[in-house]
């Protein structure tokens, strides 16, 4: 992979993760790297799962797959503060 194909990677899985906090009500006590991760790999897997429903390439913006890369964001970022909450308590 090259620079700049991190660079986007780490740049969209930014903007995934912090759209996947938003969704999440409430304070999310998780830090940004990992909000970062969590969105990188939701934009991952949700990528993945567009091309196998075959939605993943569409004229204009993939409203679909962007959906579903938030909702995977939004699961992994409650995910994670569950992790945190419990850590952090026992």
């Amino acid at each position: 992979m090259a620079v700049s194909g991190i660079i986007s990677a780490i740049i969209i899985g930014l903007i995934i993760g912090a759209l996947g906090r938003l969704v999440v009500p409430g304070r999310q006590a998780i830090p940004i790297w990992l909000t970062v991760i969590i969105g990188i790999i939701a934009a991952l897997i949700g990528t993945a799962i567009a091309r196998g429903l075959g939605v993943a390439t569409t004229p204009g913006i993939d409203w679909i797959e962007l959906i579903i890369q938030v909702v995977l964001a939004a699961v992994g970022v409650m995910a994670a503060v569950a992790l945190y909450r419990r850590k952090s308590v026992g």
